[in-house]
């Protein structure tokens, strides 16, 4: 499989009109994210023919039924996470492997785990001929990656009908997990502090509409 790795002038101004405008019409305020957003080149996550939308703030088609997030969703969910430089990051639905590579350039540890065996692959090849070294695994999301846990923070990057309860017991205390929860049409963003061995608090946030996590604790 070949890549085309080119990153001219209009690319990078493309991605720096992408960060205004998400800190400016879209009030995300996490400069270490905007910074992040600022690093990633996303239009090599998209055929050569599409590199023109890559900067527009939408979710784009990667196949397999699957898409690449739009930015502000991205941004959105990452800030949500508070990252930190070396927090063990689960992150579930590998993709396209963009907000893998957001995650790592925040600082993060990232374990990333993809059911679908072409995205697996694809992302791996990809990201590995980018530079990027996150740990990851072919598999049922929906579990999390019981073996690698516990994880400072847990990102959910699909639509589930519930909070998997398998997946908060890989939540160190005091750590964090982001997921969209609701029905197949549209999902509030949920965050999930563990605040002990045993208490949770969950916080409902904003609508948006995500591709269905699908497994064994999903749909």
């Amino acid at each position: 499989m070949a890549f085309k790795f080119v990153d001219n002038y209009r690319e990078r101004g493309a991605r720096k009109k992408l960060v205004a405008q998400l800190r400016d019409e879209r009030k995300i305020e996490d400069k270490r994210v905007l910074d992040a957003i600022g690093k990633v080149q996303r239009h090599f996550f998209f055929d050569e023919t599409f590199w023109n939308q890559a900067y527009r703030d939408i979710a784009f088609p990667i196949g397999e039924g699957q898409t690449i997030s739009q930015p502000y969703t991205v941004a959105y969910q990452t800030q949500l996470l508070n990252i930190r430089e070396g927090d063990k990051v689960l992150e579930i639905g590998t993709g396209s492997g963009y907000q893998t590579c957001i995650l790592l350039e925040l600082g993060a540890v990232v374990y990333t785990i993809e059911r679908q065996e072409k995205l697996y692959q694809r992302a791996k090849l990809f990201l590995t001929k980018m530079g990027y070294r996150p740990n990851f695994f072919l598999g049922d999301g929906s579990r999390g990656i019981a073996e690698c846990a516990p994880y400072d923070k847990i990102l959910v990057t699909a639509g589930a009908p519930f909070v998997p309860e398998i997946m908060l017991k890989q939540l160190k205390v005091g750590g964090t997990m982001v997921i969209p929860v609701g029905d197949e049409k549209s999902q509030k963003m949920v965050t999930v502090m563990r605040v002990s061995d045993t208490d949770y608090e969950r916080i409902e946030l904003d609508t948006f509409r995500f591709v269905p996590l699908v497994g064994d604790q999903a749909w």
